[in-house]
């Protein structure tokens, strides 16, 4: 049974979501499949709320390549935690806590965001944000929202129990990419959640933007009832290994390459272009990474945004976002130092990352991280190895290539 879209409920009277909150701090889980746009969201997001509105993001991502914090931490965001190589709902969940009072300590924002991982088990998360809330009295779960790719939902929802159960365990979902789909695709995407016997409003985003009346303020139902809906779940968990339900269904690699030269050089983007055209949508999921280039890469779209390039630079760095046959480039926000990157002092990570001693930063021309389908993971370990398509632009420097199967 299908629930009337938000879209046709009557606005309040006041912005949802933005009243002050003194006593505790809101909390807003946003999950959804890999490439689904979540960070889209987010950052569509930003530019709707009062300039005096603190907003902090609480990241988890495979790998160790925060692609995602960089675009957060680039816009209006008073601070990042990250919690990386690992999923927050299973083996990271005992650092969420630290993680959220670090934020409310180091920002002390009007709201949390937390940002998933794609295999994230959306429950498990809001029962321990809601554990966290009674126990310390700072946090209130407002509300989880999914974000659904309609182009792609009917090739993940068919091999994905996790996909389903985002769309299952949620207060709003979002269709996104609904634009690029025929209104026979879209109807389709519409039955097979409605298959799922769902009791949730929908929205669909406006090419990844939603209302922040929509977003924020949901005061969560499902979080308020969570216990009976995790029943059966809990059964489940206790008879097999939780990791079973959803890290195996993708594996995932680190791919760093670097160069002991001291002359300035980037990633060979002929190369580049060649893998990420060869990625099959049904084998590699997403691929994101910093790329190290001495000129503007373009876009899947072929849209080219330069790097500001200070005097005496040659290379600037770009965050490369691919999914689902499509990318694009995106310059940091300052073109790439010479003595590397200083984070801010609102940005962190957690999770299996080991603290880099002081002295001259590692600076790779490139680090990836590679999603894959179940299966494919040591098939495109040896591709990446063998075909020459991350490389240096110099062809005679002789890069160090290193390709880690880290799930």
């Amino acid at each position: 049974m299908r629930k009337a879209p938000i879209d046709t409920i009557p606005p309040a009277e006041a912005p949802l979501g933005l009243e002050a909150m003194p006593q505790t701090t809101p909390i807003t889980i946003v999950t959804g499949y890999l490439g689904s746009g979540k960070t889209t969201l987010i950052l569509n997001l930003i530019p709707q709320l009062p300039k005096e509105y603190k907003l902090a993001l609480l990241k988890n991502e495979f790998g160790d390549v925060a692609i995602d914090s960089e675009l957060a931490s680039a816009s209006a965001i008073g601070g990042v935690q990250e919690l990386l190589n690992g999923c927050i709902c299973c083996n990271l969940v005992g650092q969420l806590g630290d993680a959220l009072d670090t934020l409310r300590k180091d920002v002390n924002p009007d709201r949390i965001i937390i940002e998933t991982s794609g295999s994230t088990f959306p429950a498990t998360l809001a029962m321990e944000v809601n554990r966290l809330g009674r126990e310390s009295g700072n946090y209130t779960l407002d509300g989880v929202v999914v974000v659904i790719d309609v182009e792609n939902w009917k090739g993940y929802e068919d091999t994905s129990y996790t996909a389903k159960m985002q769309a299952k365990y949620t207060d709003l979902i979002v269709f996104n990419k609904w634009e690029v789909v025929d209104e026979r695709r879209y109807e389709d995407c519409l039955d097979r959640v409605g298959d799922l016997e769902l009791q949730v409003a929908t929205v669909k985003s406006d090419k990844g933007r939603v209302d922040q009346d929509v977003l924020l303020g949901l005061d969560s139902a499902f979080a308020k009832d969570l216990n009976p809906l995790l029943d059966d779940h809990h059964e489940k968990h206790a008879s097999r290994d939780h990791s079973a339900d959803h890290q195996s269904e993708v594996e995932v690699l680190a791919v760093t390459l670097s160069t002991e030269d001291i002359v300035s050089q980037g990633v060979n983007l002929d190369a580049l272009e060649t893998f990420l055209l060869a990625a099959p949508k049904d084998e590699i999921y997403r691929i994101k990474a910093i790329v190290k280039a001495s000129k503007p890469p373009a876009s899947s779209g072929g849209d080219v945004e330069p790097a500001v390039i200070h005097q005496g630079q040659t290379t600037a760095k770009y965050i490369l976002n691919w999914a689902f046959g499509r990318w694009t480039f995106t310059p940091m926000s300052s073109a790439l130092p010479t003595t590397g990157n200083t984070p801010s002092s609102n940005s962190s990570r957690s999770g299996s990352i080991v603290e880099i001693p002081d002295g001259p930063p590692i600076d790779p021309l490139l680090r990836m991280t590679v999603i894959l389908a179940r299966g494919e993971g040591e098939k495109w370990k040896k591709r990446i190895e063998t075909q020459a398509h991350i490389a240096s632009e110099n062809e005679k420097t002789n890069g160090i290539l290193r390709v880690t199967r880290i799930l």
